[in-house]
């Protein structure tokens, strides 16, 4: 393909967005050449990759934990960009129909949608929407318009569910009234992030054209958790103007709009690595905007959360007393033999074929690098099939492998023997994580360094009726984290309750 030229307003238009014609051109290549699938070698399972605490451990870890909340070094990292489309998206279908057959699975899912309405937290809220309209919701139940209440549901007529971020749904019903997902999130956080001043630090990322809206509802709400010992320190940002990721046809040509301006998209959840690297946090704990569980469920998810923050703060104290002797230059034959035992039962730190050959030096240099690394502490739940990724140990290229979070999209479905360990998952990922991102001296990392850009994504989508490539980058808890220093550690399920889909909300779990 001949060399593509820009114009003076593509330039001008790359530079507002932060990114260079390098960086374009780099991305115009990965479309051409496409992304290289991970080679898994076998899944993690417990006692391979997956460490099983028992009760005395949860307990000495929840102990270990407490002195870094207090000391303010733990904060809160949730992504919640998150529209709530996609969660109403078979209710919108049966909208947009004049009459589905009654055994389409989107009218069926509208049926019980129905039939079960009072159930759900904002059925008080879909009352009042309707009233203002000078309707009875009772009524237009009984009577069976259907229509009329999809719409007071949906649309800006009443509470428009389908335009707002998700996590701006009413999620629980409570006495004193209906919580948001933003209000589960701040509850829950300040179980195990505050510190001895009462403060409580959450960060939310947000789409910028829901940024207003959700800093007013969490200024709103905020003082109904707040009191004499508890104080919320909320931070908000958007993805980055320069994580976008240019369209290209189905040829690797650059897409434009009407206007002939060049057509980018969102990068994925991967571009909030960006945001978490701008933090300058200590220990972070990430979770989704969607997985919360109401108060009278919360105690299993303190107890785990407090648990893998020990658990982070037990190995890491390790590494850096390891780091801190090999840095020395004082290091003894003893020392350095602790410190490979250590990285390779506990860290699953493992060298390449034929490394013994190398020197002192050479491997003092490699430890001291191996070591010197953000840590994440994962929890894993026992698979039930929910979609998404899971734990797998992974080759890396010829130098040894690695444990890694892995999503579908990453394998060679069509191999048999690759399909086959990845059918064989005993664990999967609920997006559940607490990260050390500062270094034995207390700086912290540049995370965009332990990155592996290989492990990005291509997917066709569709615009204005005609088809695009899209790219998206290595993902936040995969790619993103790539070389870092990762644990699995088995989490109970009843810390995992999403809320995919608006039906999700009459799961037991979510129910008073």
């Amino acid at each position: 393909m001949k060399e593509l030229l820009w114009s003076e307003s593509d330039l001008t238009q790359i530079k507002a967005r932060g990114l260079t014609l390098e960086e374009i051109t780099a991305q115009i290549e990965l479309f051409r050449r496409g992304f290289p699938f991970v080679r898994l070698l076998r899944p993690c399972t417990v006692g391979d990759g997956i460490h099983l605490l028992g009760k005395g451990e949860i307990l000495k870890l929840g102990e270990i934990y407490p002195k870094t909340s207090l000391s303010g070094k733990a904060m809160k990292f949730v992504p919640a960009s998150g529209a709530a489309t996609r969660m109403f998206k078979t209710l919108l279908s049966a909208y947009s129909q004049n009459e589905l057959p009654g055994e389409h699975p989107d009218a069926k899912a509208c049926a019980f949608f129905l039939q079960n309405l009072e159930k759900f937290a904002y059925w008080e809220d879909l009352k009042k929407a309707v009233a203002r309209d000078g309707k009875n919701l009772e009524r237009l139940l009984s009577e069976k318009k259907h229509k009329d209440i999809l719409e007071h549901t949906l649309s800006f007529k009443g509470l428009n569910f389908s335009d707002i971020p998700k996590g701006l749904i009413p999620f629980h019903a409570y006495p004193e009234g209906p919580r948001t997902a933003f209000e589960e999130h701040l509850v829950e956080g300040a179980a195990y992030t505050k510190g001895k001043n009462g403060r409580v630090r959450i960060h939310f990322t947000v789409s910028p054209e829901h940024e207003q809206l959700i800093k007013e509802h969490l200024e709103s709400v905020k003082s109904r958790y707040e009191g004499k010992e508890l104080i919320y320190e909320l931070g908000l940002s958007t993805q980055k103007l320069s994580t976008d990721t240019l369209a290209v046809d189905l040829d690797n040509r650059p897409l434009r709009d009407r206007d002939g301006r060049l057509l980018f998209r969102p990068g994925g959840h991967g571009a909030l690595l960006r945001n978490l690297n701008e933090l300058g946090g200590d220990v972070i704990f990430i979770k989704n905007i969607d997985n919360v569980v109401p108060d009278r469920l919360k105690e299993d998810t303190y107890t785990y959360k407090r648990a893998l923050g020990g658990f982070l703060v037990k190995v890491q104290d390790q590494v850096f007393f390891y780091l801190r002797g090999i840095q020395s230059g004082d290091a003894g034959e003893r020392f350095l033999k602790e410190a490979w035992e250590f990285s390779r039962e506990e860290l699953s730190i493992l060298t390449p074929a034929g490394f013994g050959a190398v020197s002192k030096q050479e491997n003092i240099r490699f430890l001291a690098s191996a070591l010197n690394r953000p840590i994440r502490v994962c929890g894993m739940v026992k698979n039930q099939g929910e979609p998404g990724g899971g734990p797998f140990w992974v080759e890396n290229n010829g130098q040894g492998a690695s444990l890694q979070i892995v999503e579908s999209s990453q394998v060679d479905m069509t191999s048999n023997h690759q399909r086959k360990i990845w059918e064989a998952a005993t664990h999967f990922n609920p997006v559940d994580l607490v990260c050390g991102v500062r270094d034995a001296q207390g700086k912290p990392f540049d995370l965009m360094r332990f990155t592996d850009p290989e492990t990005g994504f291509i997917s066709v989508k569709s615009k204005d009726g005609k088809d695009l490539k899209a790219l998206e980058l290595p993902g936040l808890w995969n790619g993103g984290m790539a070389k870092w220093i990762t644990l699995f550690v088995e989490v109970p399920v009843t810390t995992f309750a999403p809320v995919k889909t608006v039906l999700d909300l009459l799961r037991p779990e979510h129910q008073p």
